[in-house]
C-alpha cells in the first residue's frame, strides 16, 4: 500500500519530488498534491482486504487518490455553454470563431478531473461549425486553439470528438494536425457509414497515418448501447454519459486472480467471485465518499449550472490482463492453446468475460440512475505494475495474429466493454497510398462487432501507446531528464523500452 503517514516518508516523498528536473513547475505541484492526499486513508467502507488484493496486484485503484476531491472523469454540456455562456466565469454566449475558442480554452482550464486537466473537450466540429466559413483565418485561428491546447494541457489524458457528419471544421483539423504535430489532444471520429462520406472517412485515416489521430469510433453501436442518450468520448477512450462522467474507474488485473488460482473452477467460482466483490464494494465507498462527504456535487459551479448532473455519471469497472489469464488457467488445466490464434482459448475468454459481466451486474449501486444504478465494464489500458499484463482483452504484443483474424478475435470481446475498449493496428508507410483500403479494414471490424479502433505509421514520431498519445522524441527527452510539457511521456518511458509498444506487428495492405 501507498498510504504515507509517518513524517519521515512524508518528508522524503517531497524532497524527491522538488529536486527531480525532470518535472515541470505544474508537474511537480500535482505531484506534492498527490502526496499531501495519500495521507489519508481511503474512504470509510473499503473493505478489510482490500490491502492484501492491492498488494497482491490483484486489484488497482489507478492512482485516483485515498480522498478524491472530485470525480475521475467530467463531461460537460458544452453546447449550454455556447448556448448561455457561464455565469462563473463571466462568459457570455460566443458570437464568432475568436469568441468560440476564447470561450472553450478559458472554460476548459476550469474544468477538473484525476489529471487536473479536462479529459473531455467536447464534439469539437459541431461546437465550432455554426462560425466557421473556411476562411484562411479560420485556419489559423484554429491552429493558435490547437497549440494553445497542446501546451496549456500537460496530459494525453484529454479528448475531442468528430462526426459522424461532415463539417468544415473538421476538415480543417485534418489538414492542420500533420502541420502541428501535437500530441494533446485525443481525437475520436463517431463513424458512421450512413451518414460519414467515405472521401471524409479517408481524409481522416490519412490524418490518423500521419499524427495517430483521430481514432475511429463506431457512432450506431455507442448510441444503442447509451439508448439513444448523448454520449462522449473521453480521456483514452472512454464512453460515458454526456453532461456526467465516471465517478472512478477501478480495475481487476484478471492474470493475477488467475496465479492465485488453483484450477480453472476455483477461479471461476471462488477467486474471481472474491475479488470482483471486494473491488465493488472499494469503488461503491469510494462513490458514496464522492457524492456525500466531499463538496464537490453542493458547491462546483458545473454543478450549479447545470453543465453536468450527478445523476449521470458512473463508476467504472476495468479489467486488463485476460490474454495471460486465458493462457495461465489453460496450463492449469493441462491445455496448450493459446489467446488469439486458438479458438478453444478464445471461448475461455468469452467464459470468463461473460463470469466477469455476471458478477458485476450483481452488484447494485446507490448512485448511477442513468446506468440502472450498476458500474460499466471498462477494458482499461494498463498503468504501473503491470508486467506480464496486457491491457484490456488485447492480444499480446508479440503475439499479433494475422489481420482479418484479428479483427474478428477483437470484435468477439469489444461487445462487452460499453465504456470503453480498443485495439490498434500501425501500419507501413506505403498505406498512405490507399487510405481507402483501410477504410474498408475499418468497416469489416465494426461489421464483425468492434467499436473502437485506431492506426499510425510504423516509422511516426506520434504514437499511440495503449489508448492515449505521446511523441517517441518527448518520451526519450524525458528519460534523458529533460522537462517536456506532456506528463503523459515520463509516464509512457517503462512502457516504450519494456512493454513491447514499439514492437507491434506492423500491418500491410
Amino acid at each position: 500500500m501507498k498510504t504515507l503517514y509517518d513524517i519521515d516518508s512524508i518528508r522524503e516523498r517531497v524532497r524527491e519530488i522538488i529536486f527531480d528536473g525532470s518535472l515541470t513547475h505544474e508537474q511537480q505541484m500535482m505531484q506534492l498534491a498527490m502526496t499531501a492526499e495519500n495521507t489519508l486513508p481511503y474512504p470509510e467502507g473499503t473493505p478489510d482486504n482490500f490491502e492484501e488484493l492491492f498488494d497482491s496486484l490483484q486489484i488497482c485503484d489507478l492512482s485516483e487518490g485515498h480522498a478524491p476531491y472530485c470525480p475521475r472523469y467530467i463531461l460537460p454540456d458544452y453546447d449550454l455553454l455556447m448556448e448561455k455562456g457561464c455565469d462563473f466565469l463571466r462568459l457570455t454566449p460566443p458570437t464568432n470563431l475568436f469568441e468560440a475558442l476564447n470561450t472553450l480554452l478559458i472554460f476548459y482550464r476550469n474544468v477538473p478531473s484525476v489529471t487536473h486537466f479536462p479529459v473531455y473537450m467536447g464534439h469539437i466540429d459541431k461546437l465550432l461549425e455554426p462560425f466557421v466559413t473556411g476562411s484562411e483565418n479560420d485556419r489559423q485561428m484554429i491552429a493558435g486553439f490547437l497549440n494553445c491546447v497542446d501546451r496549456t494541457f500537460g496530459s494525453s489524458f484529454c479528448q475531442m470528438n468528430l462526426g459522424p457528419e461532415d463539417t468544415k471544421s473538421a476538415r480543417i483539423i485534418f489538414e492542420l494536425l500533420p502541420q502541428i504535430n501535437n500530441s494533446i489532444p485525443n481525437m475520436s471520429l463517431c463513424y458512421d457509414p450512413d451518414i460519414t462520406p467515405d472521401d471524409y472517412a479517408e481524409k481522416a485515416i490519412e490524418c490518423s497515418l500521419k499524427t495517430a489521430n483521430p481514432a475511429f469510433a463506431y457512432d450506431p453501436v455507442y448510441k444503442k448501447d447509451f439508448h439513444g442518450a448523448r454520449y462522449g468520448l473521453a480521456s483514452c477512450y472512454n464512453g460515458l454519459p454526456y453532461a456526467g462522467g465516471a465517478f472512478t474507474l477501478s480495475r481487476v488485473r484478471l492474470n493475477r486472480i488467475a496465479q492465485n488460482s488453483s484450477s480453472l473452477q476455483d477461479f471461476m467460482e471462488h477467486q474471481l467471485p472474491y475479488v470482483v466483490s471486494s473491488l465493488c464494494q472499494f469503488m461503491e465507498a469510494k462513490i458514496r465518499f464522492i457524492c456525500e462527504d466531499i463538496p464537490f456535487f453542493r458547491t462546483h459551479f458545473l454543478v450549479k449550472e447545470g453543465f453536468i448532473k450527478k445523476d449521470n455519471f458512473v463508476g467504472l469497472f476495468g479489467v486488463v490482463g485476460l490474454h495471460e489469464c486465458v493462457n495461465i488457467l489453460m496450463q492449469k488445466e493441462g491445455k496448450n492453446y493459446s489467446f488469439g490464434p486458438d479458438a478453444q482459448a478464445n471461448r475461455l475468454g468469452v467464459e470468463i468475460m461473460d463470469r466477469l459481466k455476471e458478477l458485476v451486474e450483481q452488484h447494485e449501486s446507490a448512485y448511477s440512475p442513468v446506468w440502472n444504478h450498476h458500474f460499466m465494464l471498462h477494458a482499461q489500458v494498463g498503468a504501473e505494475n503491470d508486467d506480464d499484463t496486457s491491457p484490456g482483452a488485447r492480444i499480446a504484443i508479440g503475439k499479433e495474429i494475422d489481420l482479418y483474424d484479428h479483427l474478428r478475435q477483437a470484435g468477439l470481446f469489444h461487445p462487452y466493454f460499453t465504456s470503453g475498449v480498443g485495439d490498434i493496428f500501425p501500419f507501413e508507410t506505403t498505406a498512405a497510398n490507399n487510405p481507402a483500403a483501410i477504410l474498408d479494414v475499418f468497416k469489416g471490424a465494426f461489421k464483425v462487432n468492434m467499436r473502437y479502433i485506431s492506426t499510425y505509421y510504423s516509422d511516426s514520431d506520434l504514437i499511440r501507446v495503449t489508448g492515449f498519445l505521446v511523441k517517441k522524441s518527448e518520451v526519450f527527452a524525458h528519460e534523458a531528464g529533460r522537462q517536456v510539457v506532456n506528463e503523459t511521456a515520463g509516464g509512457s518511458v517503462d512502457v516504450l523500452r519494456n512493454k513491447g509498444i514499439l514492437d507491434r506487428k506492423v500491418r500491410t495492405l
